[in-house]
């Protein structure tokens, strides 16, 4: 038996099959070879590698849980591997995916009409267009209930009047699936890039995240058709649904996160000598980075055992909570874990509050 995968002790992978394994080596072989020598300049740029569009594309990652319209129907394990690689690569990547897919794709899938599914979901699948999922207001946050954005009737038309904030992909977007406030409850509209009133400004200054386009979108007086109406979206109850269905990819790309910090400060500490040997050597390190390696095999079979459910059909709400409240938490151990060892640059010794420092808003996760 040969020597455990320091990123896999436990074998988690074990668990997977032929095809989910395939998977997880050709997203992998994707951001090593396409992501990662771009993804630092992007970052510091503040720019999406918007190039990376057609490959995804290309490997069927939008809509890729989805069956017909050219999407490849992938089971929930296989979709949360791909959200794993991508992290991995960086967040910026799997938010353009997971926005996409669950938030786009899978609004107008589940709540859109026929001649909505065939316009938009297969140009969606080949990255021809892409879309935004326009629900966060800047005075509201995650509380959605909070909405002004107004959805107000003008004869057979729709008139939106407001403005969403942090929406990813919001100023590449061909099209934004627009949650508004109207008479009778709270309905989605398709919005098309170009509309008249309609506005994207991108977000620029951010700590995190940055590889992401992230903008506010502005609506005055924007008219769209009541064919524009997603007709089954009716309600809160509907947007959140497609939330967790991004909560869910999201979950899983904790993990990729948390092995692209535990990888980096190994290689760290494999390589940098103080006092005669390199960091890796000392049990203060060691402990921690077995500490790290315990608590990603946690996290990942809490995510393969989610989305075994979520395949049965039996998954709940609760278990997505559960779920995404790991990421904080467990991207928040990663990255005082590599802070922790790569003082190491700079102090002899590691401070005595590294324990317990609260990470940056700037670093990989």
């Amino acid at each position: 038996m040969g020597s455990p995968d320091p990123l896999d002790f436990y074998d988690v992978g074990a668990l997977l099959d032929d095809d989910e394994r395939l998977i997880r080596e050709t997203v992998g072989r994707f951001v090593d070879r396409e992501v990662a020598p771009i993804i630092a300049d992007c970052f510091a740029a503040e720019r999406f590698p918007i190039e990376l569009v057609p490959r995804l594309a290309e490997l069927g990652l939008f809509g890729a849980t989805l069956h017909g319209y050219g999407c490849p129907g992938l089971g929930s394990v296989a979709y949360g591997i791909v959200c794993e690689e991508l992290e991995r690569g960086d967040s910026s990547v799997r938010s353009c995916v997971s926005v996409q897919s669950s938030l786009v794709m899978g609004a107008i899938h589940a709540f859109g009409s026929e001649e909505q599914r065939s316009q938009w979901l297969p140009a969606l699948a080949r990255g021809e267009k892409l879309g935004c999922f326009a629900l966060t207001e800047s005075h509201g946050g995650s509380d959605p209930g909070r909405m002004r954005t107004r959805a107000r009737r003008r004869g057979a038309a729709w008139a939106l009047d407001g403005a969403k904030h942090w929406i990813t992909n919001g100023a590449l977007a061909d099209v934004a699936i627009v949650w508004a406030a109207a008479d009778d409850g709270v309905r989605a509209l398709l919005v098309e890039k170009g509309a008249g009133g309609f506005e994207a400004h991108v977000i620029k200054n951010k700590l995190s995240l940055r590889a992401s386009s992230t903008a506010e979108l502005v609506l005055t007086d924007v008219r769209v058709s009541e064919s524009a109406r997603l007709p089954e979206a009716n309600g809160l109850k509907a947007a959140l649904q497609c939330l967790d269905d991004a909560r869910f990819g999201i979950a899983w790309g904790a993990c990729g996160a948390a092995r692209a910090c535990i990888d980096t400060v190994l290689k760290y500490t494999q390589s940098r000598e103080l006092f005669g040997r390199p960091l890796s050597h000392t049990q203060l390190i060691q402990t921690r980075l077995a500490d790290a390696v315990r608590k990603l095999a946690g996290a990942q079979l809490i995510a393969w055992r989610l989305a075994k459910l979520k395949e049965l059909g039996v998954q709940e709400r609760a278990d997505l909570a559960g779920e995404v409240e790991q990421r904080p938490r467990c991207t928040r151990y990663r990255a005082r874990l590599s802070r922790h060892a790569r003082r190491g640059r700079h102090h002899a010794r590691p401070r005595p509050d590294a324990a317990h420092a609260e990470p940056r808003n700037g670093g990989h996760v």
